[in-house]
């Protein structure tokens, strides 16, 4: 036991000689400012560094800081602790201790021989070290904490590695300094570390990247600032050799404490800007997986083809996370536009999410920018009187991945258009089309979906009598039904006729008012519902059958048809609502008889004609809210803008356009004229009262418009080829509805009179 005893103390004796032979030297040499710094330096030092260092290494350390605190006039300055904890340190963190004062000293001398202020020596530091010792950013590094030889020897470090070196040659020059970072940034984008300068208060900069704006300036100002202190993966730390109970974590040594730090996110928190809720979309460029970053100008697009920003991106010696950011708004989606030299290459992205995201891109797995997508941005650039609707980006044919995009350009165009035009009557919610104006009351229920609100139109009772009856069926109205979500819509009728709802001014009105509330609130034009009460029931009966191609679904509730057909009611799901007593009219009898006729209908098309009735028996003309059931029947459904089989069958009140067929201007329209078009594969047949010209209108959501298709009309064929997309079909087809859900992409048409006759289609 004696002898392990002796063994112990003979170890502890070997250990403490080089620390005491350094304390005795240091106040020899120095006196009383040398014993207090060598005490200092030895009471902090890692349990390591007792068993390694000599007395010599660690006295040229102190011989040398204590020569350019006396040399340098802002050294002389520096209060005595922090020129203990922060100048006099020969690690930064846990490299090598490899003596680096004598060497960076002669180098620095000559840098900062101008310099009248730390900040100034500093800046020049950074500016000019670098390069002197031919050290900069490379991810090949050996390991993140190399010391300055390993750095000059492998002429590489990251930012931990590149900091050691800024932060030893302030030292050198009796510039206090320290080594800061986070080991992760709170966007989860991994850890960074950069440096500290004390001059008359801590000042930061980054490693090798000077920024002739000064201190306090960098790339990563805007991620500190999101630090948060009391998470200590996202705050934000300071090398310190005085312990100050807390340990620096270095996250290529987790377990590791032996490298004290002070909690400094306070001072970042308050640099940077708040968080403002907004998302911030970083990007980096690639020559190829794994491979270099590119420098290259990148345009942000936004999805409606208008620029958002442009920067350059980084490469070479900046950080990994040095990168253009572009502020954006959540739910932003476009396209990120790469230019080298000549070529252009681009990268889809978005919707946004709330936060941060970085993208990395791949220059070699981009695709070319389309220059027909290019050149019909830059027509819509133009003013409106200078575009010229026989420009040649309208009418080049376009890819399907083409025509989507200039869907999306061209649908953003008219929304801003109509946003602008529109504004006026939207907030007044009074719409005039010639003599007659639809006023509308509305409320708003639920959050609305990503993909935008849904829309319930609401006809009013009454009719046939003086206006402030009319008026308070229309306030009913308001609050007769409430949707889960949407935007419920009450319009008053422009009229107080009996036929309130069913007049020809009615139609265009409400295809404004659908226009408008898509393009100035969001709605979604698959989501719009049609209902209505009464005299509203009656409109349902007439405007849903020859309007089915706007609506997702439709209610009557205690309606009179008159004269109205169900045959454009094939693709529009259609519920009946009737007291079983409402028999004014003959109200109850006609909605039973109408109920049959529609179970006919779907017997003989199984595809089509979707419907729900109800007859509540014992109730009259008021059914006790019961007809309420019909919201939920409806809101399972959303319209199909291009259905495989459509019936058009004109009301007396005509239209041009139903679904993918359309009749041209210079065609006459014919009340009761029946026409049945149907797609199987890639032909399509029209049969009916087919007038001598008609319009396809034509997606790729109705057929593959990369194959050849076939045209019949009645039987005998009148196309047969491949349509050609081009934008001129689009916007013809936007101008007509702000609706890009049932944009065409391309037409067919044809002129033959001989081969039109009527074909019977059903009553």
């Amino acid at each position: 036991m004696r002898h392990l005893w002796l063994l112990l103390v003979t170890a502890n004796l070997a250990l403490s000689a080089p620390i005491d032979e350094f304390l005795a030297a240091a106040q020899s040499k120095h006196g009383e400012r040398g014993i207090r710094a060598a005490r200092f330096l030895t009471e902090h030092m890692p349990t390591n560094d007792r068993k390694l260092l000599s007395s010599a290494f660690l006295m040229e350390n102190l011989d040398l800081a204590l020569e350019a605190r006396d040399e340098f006039p802002w050294a002389k300055e520096v209060p005595e602790d922090l020129f203990l904890n922060d100048v006099l340190p020969y690690a930064v963190f846990d490299e090598p201790r490899d003596p680096w004062r004598a060497e960076l000293l002669g180098k620095a001398r000559s840098i900062v021989k101008e310099s009248r202020t730390a900040t100034e020596a500093a800046q020049a530091l950074n500016q000019k070290l670098f390069n002197l010792v031919k050290v900069h950013y490379n991810t090949g590094r050996k390991r993140p904490n190399q010391s300055l030889k390993e750095s000059v020897e492998l002429g590489m470090a990251t930012c931990t590695g590149l900091s050691i070196i800024l932060a030893d040659a302030c030292r050198a020059v009796g510039i206090p300094a320290r080594a800061v970072g986070t080991p992760m940034w709170t966007n989860e984008r991994g850890n960074h570390t950069w440096v500290e300068i004390w001059d008359g208060e801590w000042r930061f900069t980054g490693a090798d990247e000077y920024d002739k704006a000064g201190l306090n300036h960098g790339w990563f100002v805007n991620d500190a600032a999101q630090a948060e202190s009391n998470v200590p993966r996202h705050a934000i730390y300071a090398t310190s050799w005085q312990k100050a109970g807390l340990s620096f974590p270095m996250v290529w040594a987790r377990q590791s404490t032996e490298v004290a730090a002070v909690n400094v996110t306070g001072h970042y928190v308050k640099t940077g800007p708040p968080a403002s809720g907004g998302a911030e979309l970083g990007v980096r460029l690639f020559q190829s997986p794994g491979g270099r970053r590119v420098e290259a100008k990148v345009r942000v697009v936004d999805a409606g083809g208008q620029p958002i920003g442009e920067q350059q991106t980084k490469a070479g010696q900046a950080d990994l996370n040095d990168m253009p950011r572009f502020a954006l708004k959540p739910g932003t989606r476009g396209w990120l536009r790469f230019t080298l030299g000549r070529r252009t290459r681009e990268l889809s992205f978005g919707p946004l999410k709330e936060g941060n995201l970085t993208l990395d891109a791949v220059w070699s797995q981009l695709a070319p920018a389309s220059p027909t997508i290019l050149a019909i941005e830059e027509w819509l650039e133009l003013p409106l009187p200078e575009r010229n609707s026989d420009a040649r980006a309208l009418h080049a044919a376009l890819t399907k991945t083409e025509a989507r995009r200039a869907v999306e350009l061209l649908t953003t165009d008219r929304l801003v258009r109509l946003q602008r035009e529109r504004k006026s009557e939207f907030e007044r919610q009074s719409i005039t089309i010639g003599s007659h104006t639809l006023r509308w009351m509305e409320r708003t229920y639920g959050q609305a979906p990503p993909d935008g609100h849904s829309l319930w139109i609401s006809m009013h009772g009454g009719g046939n009598a003086p206006p402030q009856i009319n008026d308070q069926q229309w306030t009913n109205q308001l609050s007769l039904y409430q949707p889960a979500e949407g935007v419920y819509l009450a319009p008053r009728a422009p009229t107080d006729t009996w036929n309130l709802w069913h007049e020809g001014h009615i139609d265009p009105l409400f295809q404004r008012l659908i226009d408008d509330q898509v393009a100035l609130r969001g709605i979604n034009p698959n989501k719009v519902y049609l209902m209505g009460y009464s005299a509203g029931g009656d409109g349902v009966w007439q405007l849903a059958p020859r309007m089915a191609d706007r609506f997702a679904a439709a209610a009557m509730m205690a309606g009179h048809p008159n004269e109205a057909s169900l045959l454009g009611l094939r693709n529009l799901p259609f519920a009946i609502f009737m007291g079983g007593n409402d028999a004014a009219y003959d109200r109850n009898k006609i909605a039973s008889e109408r109920t049959t006729e529609l179970d006919r209908l779907q017997v003989a098309d199984p595809a089509g004609y979707d419907h729900l009735s109800r007859i509540y028996e014992g109730l009259g003309h008021w059914m006790n809210h019961k007809d309420a059931e019909a919201l939920p029947w409806m809101v399972k459904y959303e319209r199909h803008p291009w259905p495989q089989k459509i019936v058009w069958l004109q009301d007396d009140i005509v239209h041009r356009r139903f679904y993918w067929l359309q009749i041209p201007e210079e065609t006459a329209l014919k009340e009761r004229q029946k026409i049945i078009a149907t797609v199987k594969g890639q032909t399509i047949q029209v049969e009916g009262d087919v007038p001598s010209t008609l319009h396809l209108r034509l997606s790729d959501a109705l057929l593959d418009l990369d194959r050849s298709l076939r045209v019949t009309v009645n039987g005998r064929r009148v196309f047969s080829g491949k349509p050609k997309r081009e934008a001129s079909a689009i916007l013809a087809s936007l101008e007509d509805r702000a609706d890009a859900s049932s944009a065409a992409t391309a037409t067919v048409h044809w002129k033959s009179p001989s081969i039109t006759q009527p074909s019977p289609i059903g009553k």
